[in-house]
């Protein structure tokens, strides 16, 4: 869900790097010393996750892992995204540095709104977290595509079309990054559940 270089107006840009930077801000502030190993694994699955992916206009489609990384980290998920996007940015040229913030917003916020959304849902009820987790996986992605449609908008009204096939490319990632956050949270439950406690 990489928005390239060139399409985003100036305002959607300053926007997006001044929305970035305070949800960088909060990320920091709540994450923990001990945890900065964990958001390290993070941000290494999630830089390589994305490194796969097929250009669908002005986007791309691609594994994000934002459902398990906000689960897991919650506002943390702010740093451990930018960190990749900046790596990917730099060595990849996927997406921009112009276009880090935006980038940066549209993966790391549905990450913290599934956070607050499935969180609760998948650490204290043992008997939904599955389904709460496979929920997490799809919303993620969904909110990310509605959140790459709105930067579209909002730069060009002419953008609506492009804005409904970005989302519409997306619908088979919701489904495997479903499965995705499911089956880690059932590995983390068994193998280190403490993980999955904040």
């Amino acid at each position: 869900m990489h928005i390239s270089e060139g399409i985003l107006s100036g305002p959607v840009l300053i926007s997006g790097v001044a929305l970035a930077a305070a949800g960088t801000a909060i990320g920091l502030k709540k994450l923990d010393y001990e945890r900065i190993p964990r958001a390290a694994i993070f941000s290494a699955a999630f830089f390589v996750a994305s490194l796969i992916h097929v250009p669908v206009g002005p986007s791309s489609v691609h594994l994000i892992l934002n459902g398990i990384v906000g689960l897991i980290l919650g506002w943390g998920a702010f740093p451990v995204i930018l960190v990749a996007l900046v790596l990917q940015a730099v060595f990849f040229q996927f997406g921009g540095i112009t276009t880090l913030g935006v980038n940066t917003m549209i993966m790391a916020l549905p990450a913290v709104f599934c956070y607050y959304l499935f969180g609760s849902l998948v650490r204290k009820r043992p008997r939904i977290a599955l389904p709460a987790a496979f929920a997490c996986g799809i919303f993620s992605v969904f909110f990310a595509g509605i959140m790459v449609g709105l930067a579209l908008i909002f730069t060009e009204e002419n953008f609506l079309k492009v804005s409904y096939l970005v989302v519409a490319a997306h619908i088979p990632v919701m489904i495997i990054e479903g499965f995705i956050t499911a089956f880690c949270v059932a590995f983390l439950g068994k193998v280190q559940p403490d993980m999955l406690q904040r």
